[in-house]
């Protein structure tokens, strides 16, 4: 039963996981949906909703007001794509390193605009989330939050890809816009490309200075272990043995070797005035 289930999670025979929401991160229904949305908590992607206007939607708006929409040529709407690509592409990189980055150009409501970010690791989604997130961009609040969505591949639509999407721009599945070639080498070839790049050679120069650097920590360890060898051997020489128990040596020990001294002289000289006393005694008889 659990590896039934398992293996029909996130598809259309499912009936309690929505399968457009765990493939896209989006559903027409919305809440409204009868299955389930399973939101994640954490998420290498962040999805940014409904924050790119198209050059279409922003004359509808124009029109809406009574105002004329601007007159925009190819060139134009594409650089204008490509300004806010770049824009926002530059400021979520402060977060982490990015992998990938869609936006899309659907026209239901569920889709429209909506960017996503895939970065290489979930803490740098994280810190993007945190800091963008109620944020304001041209005027418009951003809102921001996890996306199951890791692999756009079974997100994207391919007939669209070849031009053959039958389902117009209210199509289910990402129409994604695409950026032109030079921003896209610039943004990702290139940092992929520098990834890619084995290590750089250190040049003569800093070898020598790595070796400068290296005997002078050698130097500085063999004087110091010198030393405290020195200290050790100085330690243990019997001359420091005898000097630190000369040194030891209480004044009242060395009194009392002064008294037995002045006691055994005094000793000997009342001795030898004795024996001379009698000397003379006996000489006088």
């Amino acid at each position: 039963m659990a590896e039934h289930l398992a293996s029909i999670f996130g598809t259309e025979k499912d009936r309690v996981n929505c399968p457009f929401y765990f493939k896209i991160g989006a559903c027409r229904h919305g809440e409204r949906c009868s299955r389930l949305h399973n939101k994640p908590v954490f998420s290498q992607t962040i999805l940014l909703k409904n924050m790119y206007l198209s050059v279409d939607q922003i004359a509808a708006a124009a029109i809406a007001v009574g105002a004329k929409p601007p007159e925009m040529s190819e060139e134009d709407i594409k650089y204008h794509f490509d300004d806010f690509y770049e824009d926002v592409y530059d400021e979520l990189s402060k977060y982490g390193e990015i992998e990938e980055m869609h936006v899309c150009e659907n026209m239901s409501e569920h889709l429209t605009g909506n960017v996503y970010i895939k970065f290489k690791d979930e803490d740098a989604a994280q810190r993007a989330l945190q800091a963008v997130n109620g944020r304001y961009y041209a005027g418009r609040m951003v809102h921001a939050e996890f996306s199951p969505v890791t692999d756009f591949r079974e997100a994207r639509c391919r007939p669209y890809e070849r031009q053959l999407c039958d389902r117009g721009d209210y199509c289910n599945f990402m129409h994604i816009k695409r950026i032109s070639d030079d921003l896209f080498n610039g943004l990702f070839r290139r940092r992929r490309r520098q990834r890619e790049l084995p290590a750089r050679e250190p040049s003569p120069e800093e070898l020598a200075q790595e070796s400068l650097q290296r005997r002078r920590r050698r130097d500085s360890s063999e004087e110091s272990r010198e030393q405290r060898r020195r200290k050790r051997r100085e330690s243990r020489s019997p001359e420091r043995h005898h000097r630190r128990r000369r040194s030891s040596s209480s004044p009242r020990r060395r009194s009392s070797r002064e008294r037995r001294s002045r006691h055994s002289s005094s000793h000997h000289r009342r001795h030898s005035r004795e024996r001379n006393s009698r000397k003379e005694h006996d000489s006088e008889h």
